[in-house]
This record gives C-alpha cells, structure tokens and sequence, in this order.
C-alpha cells in the first residue's frame, strides 16, 4: 500500500521531460540530489558507496557526469537502451539496491534520467541557462485547524532571464521532527501543533519556509496591551498572526532577582529587596536597571561572558597570561568602550602575550583552520566548519570560501621567552611570556591545490598578497560599520543572554536554514547596537526595560506550548558561577578558591586554577565543574552545560560545600542568632536573602511551628535554609 501511496504521487505524464532538452546540471543533478544519491549517507560519502562516488549533494555537477558515464567502463547508462540502464533499474529496484527504491518507473524523476541517457549522458554546453535565483509561494506558512497542509511552489529564475515552476525538482528538509512532514512533491502535512522549517532547495540554491501549525482559537486584541519600547511592538506583530497573548507582568520580586542575575550574574541582598520591594514609584525599575549597569558586578559578569568565548583559561595561556587578559576584557567592559573596536584589537592583536593582552587570542588558538572557524563563530555568528572539507550543506559557504577565510590566519608565528613546559603530551602547553608575530610569509594550501588566496566572507577584499598585513585588514572589515554579521551576531547574543534564547538559535549559528523567528526585531536590536557606538550598557538597557523581558514566566492558555516567540519568561538554571555567589551570599559567607584571595566570588574567578589545589580550597572549584562551568576548550557558548543531573543533585543535598556553607558558625544563621534575633525576624531574612520575597503566610506557619518544636534551635534553622537552598524557586531563574 506504501508503495501505491508514493506512486500515485509520482504520477505524470511521461512526456514530462520531452517538453525541452534535458539539463545535466539542472535536471539530473536535481533529480539525484532530491532522491538522496548523493547525500552523505549514500553516494556522497568521502568514499562513496557501492562502487560508485558522487559529490557531496551535486557539488562537482563536472566530475559526477564523468563518473555516471565514463566509470564501470561505460556500465551504468545504456543510450541504446535506456531503461535498461544500470542506473535506472538499480533506482527502481529492477535490481538489488543497497540504498532501496528511489522513485518509480514513470515517475518524473524517472523520465529525466532516461531521457538524458537517450542523448548519450550529453554535458551541458556554455548557452544552457544557469539558476540565478529560487523563489517560493511565501516565506511562511500559518495551517489553523482544520487546515492540516499547504503546497509549496517554488519557481527558479535562470541566467536567460526564463523562469521555471522546480517544485518537482526540488529537494525538501525539515529541521524538526514530529511537527509536520513534506511530501517529495512539495506538500506540507501537518502531524501535531507547533513550528518547523522547511529547506527547499534546488541544485545550490536554498530557501526556509516556517510552518506554524496551529489551534483554532481566537485572535487575541493585543492593540492595548502596554508597550515600554519598540521591542514591544515587535513582538505583538510578531504574536498577532500567531493568536498568542503575551503573559501578564512579572511580581516585582521576580524581576527583582531576575534583573540582577541576568545584568549582574548575583543575587539581591535581603535589605536591597526590603527597599525594592517597598518602593512605590512607578518608575522604580527604570531606576534598578540603571543602577545595576553601573555596578562592578556587571563589569565581572560580562568580562565572565566573553573570557569564556575567547578562551581565557591556563592551560594554554599559563596564570599570568589570564590574569593580564580578563583585566583587558574587564577594563574594557567597565568603560563601555564599543565591542567593534573590542574585536578589532583582538584580531590585529601581536607582541607579548604578557605586555599586550589581546595576543592572548592567538596564543590559546594555534591553529589557522582553528582561528578562521573561532573568528567566524564568536565575531560574525557564522558557524563555517562544515565547509571545510565539502560545500557547506545548509549555508550559501563554499569550500573555497572556508580556505580562502582560513588563509588570512597563515601568517602567525610564535617566539617562546624563557618558558616552562608542563605537559609533554601537550606541544602548546608552556608557563611563561610568548611573543605573538604577524609574518610576512607563509601560506595555506587550497585542497584542490595551489596556495588558498586570503579572502573575507561574502564580501570585497582588497589585496592581501606580498606583505600586506592580513590580521590588520581582517580587523578592520570586522569592525566596519558596514559589515554585514558582526553587530546583528552581537545583538543576538546579547538579547539570548538576556532572554534565555535567541533570535537566531543557536546563537552563533546564522545560516540559510536556521532563519531568525523574529526579523523585525532582530534588526531593531541591531540597530539600537549600532546606533548606541555598538556599546554593550545602551543595549542591555534597552532589552530589561522592555516589558518584553519583564513578562511572567507563567504561561497561558495560548502560549503555554511557545518556546520561539519570547511570550513568556523562560525559566532556566543558574549558571554555576551564579549558583555559587547565591549560595555563599545567601547564607553570609565566602568560599575560597586555590591561589585566589578570600572573598573573591565565582563570578570574579579570571580562570579555573591549574595547579595549587588544596583539598580545603577544593570544593568550589568542583562544584563549577559539577553545574556545568566551561573549560574554555572551545569558542562556543554551547561548551557551557546546564543540564541537570545526579551529581548536581547530590552536591546540593549532601555535598560537603552546601554543608559547609549552612553550618559555618559565623554565618548568616549564627550571626542572627547571636544578637538574639526572634524567630518570625530570622524567617523573613532567610527569605529576602534566598528567594528575593518575604514568606507566605502558610509558609511562616509551618516554619515558625517547626522551629519552636524543634529541641535544636540552631539546627532547626539550617533545615529550613537547607531546604529554601533547595527549592526550585532558588535554583531557577524565572
């Protein structure tokens, strides 16, 4: 029945590809690439599969007619009789196929192979018309019940000015599972409610399609709903189509805490949300977000940010190289000197690792195909690895374009000064000064040969050959103002930070199929980047004093299911650093990190110690690594991991540092105590000090109760701050 289904679907007439003469290039290598022939599961393969080898999705359109009908001497086609084929009949089961039935006998696909193995496997000549552009019938879909699909059309324009309908040649991908599915003809069938993206593509063009599937509900009015800036407004447009409320606002206790740990990566002391709190004026957030961008936590949480991005840690830059670059990353950060020039200094950057910190960039990355793929990841959001060794499967990035990108990085050397090896498994791995140099010689080796010429991504590069100064150039395109990817990356960035996801997700991963989910504001964001000197505090501004960022986690009943569209608050983990202070600072003590003064908290920490590690100064550093802190390895956000698990589980309920912490004598609890603090006073401090709220009612009872039942007094209050430690409400930022 399966097999009836597909090909009813494939049925045309077979006069199909008789209406003009068949294209190599345009035809057959879309007919393969739609079939999966030359995915990389099949032909495709580095080593291809059965014998045969084709490029990587019709790459190499040349070298795949060369092997179609010259390899096997000649076997797979048959022009006198094309049905019989070897390529023909193995695609249509006539013969035992590995790779299964691809399509079937007088399905269109099957008529544009025979029919150009009837010309003799014919090339294509200099006249045939190349795709110049692929449109398709909308660039987003809405399927509102009963509505369960939708037909796409997609219409390629080619190099003679002809348009054609290439929905039949077209290959469909989604980047979900479960939401929808696509027919190989182009028909969209809804499976359950949600979101996915369709990639169509033909032969190297690629378009998305977002398919929303959704409830039949009413259209929510959402033209009174209140709005602090534009970030509003770009968010109810965005909702609107979808018929999604917003939630209500956030109490002001949870966007008390939320506000701190996301400006400021700490937690509010119980007397700061006392005054908080209390305050009436309706202006008081205003006021709170302007006092925590000029904190010096803000500064250290940032520096934290961008030191785990650029790979500030020991064990390739030694304690001293640390400390030197996170006082660069810090001081820049407190004067809020723009992040363009902030990259530019760190891409030109060259001379000792000790004297000029930002050549502590190079020293940790020494690698040039490492370099390109850092820069290009953290500074322009592009994710360009995947090119490497083929064309880029999902992006417009040739394997030309990551050499050439890569080429720029050639040129960098080393001179070690009086340096210590510490590991001989590790050739990069020293503890002293080294001097970064930018030489005037050296170059990269394209894989198709010759030397790579250095060139910018999608962009005009000047000359860079002889003795130009490639870093400087790069530096300078970056840092342009007309650079097409560093401020909407940054913007992205800065805005998931904030929000919990962003625009474009992952955030560091801007390409063809992973389109943002709100354009409009991913472009305002970019443009209040811009227009505030590309400084981090104007932005940061902007995004907390939305109301956008203030709504309430609790969901509706008509955005309970959105995890893309920023209705509601998203609720996650604190980060480990985040985790530690709240902890320490909660309960009114410190933990001491190896070879770092006491008092310095997590979030202050420059980098993870490498040596000098004693089992009393041990715990916290363990802890960091048990909640997920990054060993700064890679230039990526997702080395940080938040996942919980068992571990996490079992530092907070019976890990020695919790327990340290709750039971310090001089502590919060003891101080309290110390002075003879009453009871209901000590229950409303532990609360403002933990959760950011004053207890409830029932919760005072039951507390208040267990306290006075309880023969130890002092042990009874480290329960009860044992389990507010514990409790989800802590744990989360909401």
């Amino acid at each position: 029945m399966r097999w009836l289904t597909l090909a009813l679907l494939f049925t045309v007439s077979p006069s199909i590809a008789a209406e003009s003469p068949v294209s190599f290039r345009n035809d057959v290598m879309a007919v393969l690439s739609r079939s999966g022939c030359n995915a990389g599961a099949c032909h495709g393969n580095l080593n291809g599969k059965g014998g045969l080898k084709l490029s990587l999705r019709g790459e190499d359109p040349d070298s795949d007619r060369a092997v179609l009908t010259r390899g096997m001497l000649g076997r797979r086609i048959d022009p006198l009789d094309p049905p019989a084929s070897l390529l023909l009949k193995k695609a249509t089961g006539a013969v035992p196929h590995e790779g299964g039935i691809r399509f079937f006998l007088g399905s269109p696909d099957y008529a544009y192979l025979k029919a150009w193995i009837a010309t003799g496997g014919a090339a294509d000549n200099d006249l045939t018309p190349r795709p110049t552009k692929l449109a398709l019938n909308g660039t987003s879909h809405l399927l509102i019940d009963p509505a369960d699909r939708v037909q796409l059309s997609a219409i390629a324009t080619f190099s003679d000015g002809t348009t054609r309908d290439v929905t039949g040649l077209a290959t469909y991908e989604l980047n979900t599972v479960g939401t929808v599915r696509v027919t190989p003809t182009g028909e969209v069938r809804r499976e359950q409610p949600g979101e996915a993206v369709v990639l169509v593509r033909y032969l190297n063009w690629q378009v998305p399609v977002r398919v929303a599937i959704l409830p039949d509900r009413p259209v929510p009015d959402l033209s009174r709903l209140p709005k602090n800036n534009a970030i509003d407004g770009h968010v109810y447009a965005d909702l609107l189509p979808l018929r999604m409320r917003p939630s209500e606002l956030s109490a002001d206790s949870v966007f008390l805490r939320r506000a701190y740990l996301d400006a400021c990566g700490i937690v509010p002391t119980a007397d700061e949300c006392r005054e908080f709190l209390a305050d009436p004026a309706s202006d008081k957030r205003a006021k709170l977000i302007d006092a925590l961008l000029k904190r010096p936590e803000f500064t250290a949480y940032w520096a934290q940010k961008w030191a785990d991005l650029l790979r500030n840690e020991e064990k390739t830059l030694d304690r001293k190289g640390v400390q030197v670059f996170h006082r660069w990353i810090k001081g820049w950060i407190a004067e809020d000197k723009p992040l363009n020039d902030f990259a530019r200094e760190i891409l030109a950057a060259r001379g000792s690792t000790y004297a000029s910190a930002p050549a502590n960039f190079y020293r940790a990355i020494r690698d040039p195909y490492q370099r390109a793929e850092s820069v290009a990841q953290v500074f322009l959001g592009l994710r360009v690895s995947c090119a490497k060794c083929h064309n880029h499967p999902f992006d417009r990035w040739t394997q030309d374009d990551y050499h050439r990108f890569a080429a720029l990085f050639a040129r960098i050397d080393y001179r070690v000064l009086n340096n210590t090896k510490v590991d001989n498994l590790d050739k990069h791995e020293f503890i002293g000064e080294q001097i970064v140099m930018a030489t005037t010689r050296g170059e990269l080796a394209h894989p198709r040969g010759g030397d790579a010429e250095p060139k910018f991504l999608g962009a005009a590069t000047p000359d860079l050959g002889g003795r130009a100064d490639r870093l400087g150039a790069l530096a300078d395109w970056v840092a342009a103002p007309g650079n097409p990817f560093f401020a909407k990356a940054q913007a992205n960035r800065i805005w998931a930070h904030l929000l919990g996801r962003g625009i474009v997700e992952p955030i560091d991963d801007f390409k063809i199929a992973n389109p943002a989910t709100n354009p409009a504001l991913l472009e305002h964001l970019t443009k209040i980047f811009i227009d505030g000197g590309y400084r981090l505090k104007p932005l940061v501004r902007h995004i907390l004093n939305s109301r956008i960022y203030q709504l309430s986690a609790t969901a509706n009943e008509t955005n309970r299911l959105d995890e893309l569209h920023f209705s509601r608050a998203i609720v996650q983990p604190l980060e480990a650093e985040q985790l530690l202070d709240a902890l320490a600072k909660s309960m009114g003590t410190s933990v001491k990190f190896p070879s770092y003064p006491y008092g310095m908290r997590a979030g202050e920490v420059p980098a993870t110690p490498m040596q000098g590690r004693r089992p009393a100064e041990a715990s916290g550093m363990r802890f960091l690594k048990v909640f997920g802190k990054p060993d700064r390895l890679l230039t990526c956000e997702c080395e940080r991991n938040e996942d919980p698990g068992l571990l996490q589980a079992f530092q907070m309920m019976t890990g020695n540092l919790l327990h340290t912490i709750v039971r310090e004598p001089d502590n919060r609890i003891g101080k309290l105590l110390a002075v003879k603090t009453s009871d209901a006073t000590i229950l409303d401090d532990l609360y403002h000090a933990t959760l950011s709220r004053p207890a409830t009612v029932v919760e005072s009872q039951a507390l208040l109760k267990a306290v006075a039942d309880a023969e130890d007094r002092r042990g009874a209050w480290e329960d009860v701050a044992w389990a507010l430690l514990n409790s989800k409400e802590f744990l989360l930022r909401r």
